[in-house]
């Protein structure tokens, strides 16, 4: 069994088959899931894992060289902009309906189970060298 990082084996190996530039979205309950990304819903109960929680973990996983959100989190969750103002300096920012329409081409997607507006972030896969 493994001792260290993300022990969740269907998620573990999603993130294993990665590769750069491929798409990943990390969202909240409320967010439409497009037919043909694997899905992995860590979905508890609302609130539970919470989407920093997982994305936190994502990113001591993964390496990522861009981020996408909707432009509406500024305004409407605060504390989920702070969240990713933080780890994304670069944040792109596109309308809620564009990010909608981004996720289709995500390789995978990673739901939470946040349950508070627009907790959602497409990452863009980058490499370690």
């Amino acid at each position: 069994m493994k001792k260290h990082g993300i022990l969740n084996r269907h998620l573990s190996g999603a993130l294993a088959e990665l590769g750069h530039t491929d798409g990943v979205l990390v969202c909240d309950a409320g967010m439409p899931i497009a037919d043909g990304p694997r899905v992995v819903d860590l979905a508890f109960r609302a609130g539970v894992p919470s989407f920093a929680e997982v994305l936190d973990g994502l990113l001591g996983e993964l390496a990522v060289e861009g981020a996408t959100a909707a432009e509406e989190v500024r305004g409407a969750n605060p504390a989920a902009a702070s969240l990713l103002a933080g780890h994304f300096p670069d944040l792109a920012y596109v309308p809620h309906e564009r990010l909608k329409q981004l996720t289709c081409g995500a390789r995978l997607v990673v739901r939470t189970g946040e349950a508070s507006p627009y907790a959602n972030v497409l990452l863009r896969c980058g490499v370690f060298f």
